[in-house]
C-alpha cells in the first residue's frame, strides 16, 4: 500500500494526533505500506471479540467546551488549545460529550480507470455485488467524513473479507484524532493489487467498520463484490 495521503482541512484527513498504521495482509502481498504489520492469512472471530474485549479505558470524558476553559490562564497552553481546535465554534459544539462521525462517501480509485462512487446505504447492507474489481489490478479506497460535537480519538478502519466461508484477509489502520469542524475531512486509504488466477475470482463476502479508541463504531457496512477477469464495461 501506498502511505496515507494528509493534507489539510477540506482536503486530505489530518488527524490532530498521528497514529502509527496497522494492516494485515496476505502472505506475499506487496509491503508497501511505511507502517505496516506482519500479516496472517486467516484470522478468527476470537480475535475480533479479543479487540472488543480488550478496550482501553480513558477515564471521565470532558466536553469540548471544558476541555478548552481548562488552564485557561496558562498563555502557552491556549494558544496551543485553539491551534488545535482551529475553527472551532466551542458555543455551538462545546455542551457535547459524545463525538459523531458521519461517513459522507465512498469510492474506490484505480490508475487509468473511472473512480467507482459507492453508494452508503442506511441499513448497511448494499445491494450485492456492491463492486466488481479486475484481477491484479490496483485499487485504494478514498473517503470523506464529518466529526462533529466533540474530538475524535482513534479513529480507525477495518475491513474483513471472507471467500466461500473462509477469512481470507483482514485489515485495520488507525486513522487518527480529529476535531470537529464545518469542513469534511477526507481520506485515502494505501493502495492494494487483487489477486489474481482462476481460484482467486469470484464472489467475496466482507464487513467494513469505523470505529473509534472506544469501539464506539459510526459506521457498519455488510456487503459483496466480485474479482473478474476483466472490468466491468462503463
Amino acid at each position: 500500500m501506498e502511505s496515507d495521503k494528509e493534507g489539510n482541512k477540506g482536503g486530505s484527513a489530518t488527524p490532530i494526533v498521528e497514529s502509527d498504521s496497522e494492516v494485515e495482509h496476505e502472505p506475499g502481498e506487496k509491503n508497501v505500506s511505511r507502517q505496516m504489520s506482519e500479516s496472517s492469512l486467516y484470522t478468527t472471530e476470537d480475535e475480533e471479540e479479543d479487540e472488543t474485549n480488550n478496550k482501553i479505558e480513558l477515564g471521565p470524558q470532558c466536553t469540548l467546551k471544558e476541555q478548552f476553559e481548562k488552564d485557561k490562564d496558562d498563555e502557552s497552553l491556549r494558544r496551543w488549545k485553539e491551534q488545535l481546535l482551529g475553527s472551532v465554534d466551542i458555543n455551538s459544539v462545546g455542551e457535547s460529550l459524545d463525538p459523531d462521525v458521519k461517513i459522507l462517501s465512498l469510492e474506490i480509485k484505480s490508475p487509468g480507470r473511472p473512480d467507482i462512487v459507492l453508494p452508503i446505504p442506511e441499513d448497511g447492507n448494499p445491494k450485492s455485488p456492491w463492486f466488481t474489481l479486475k484481477e491484479g489490478s490496483k485499487y485504494s479506497l478514498k473517503f470523506s467524513f464529518q466529526v462533529s460535537n466533540n474530538i475524535v480519538t482513534g479513529l480507525k478502519y477495518t475491513n474483513t473479507v471472507w471467500k466461500t466461508g473462509i477469512r481470507v484477509d483482514s485489515t485495520k489502520q488507525m486513522i487518527g484524532a480529529f476535531s470537529p469542524q464545518s469542513e469534511p475531512y477526507t481520506h485515502e486509504m494505501p493502495e492494494e493489487t487483487t489477486p489474481s488466477g482462476m481460484f482467486a475470482r469470484g464472489s467475496y463476502s466482507a464487513r467494513t467498520k469505523f470505529l473509534d479508541d472506544d469501539n464506539k463504531c459510526y459506521l457498519e457496512i455488510n456487503y459483496t463484490f466480485d474479482i473478474k477477469k476483466e472490468w466491468l464495461a462503463t
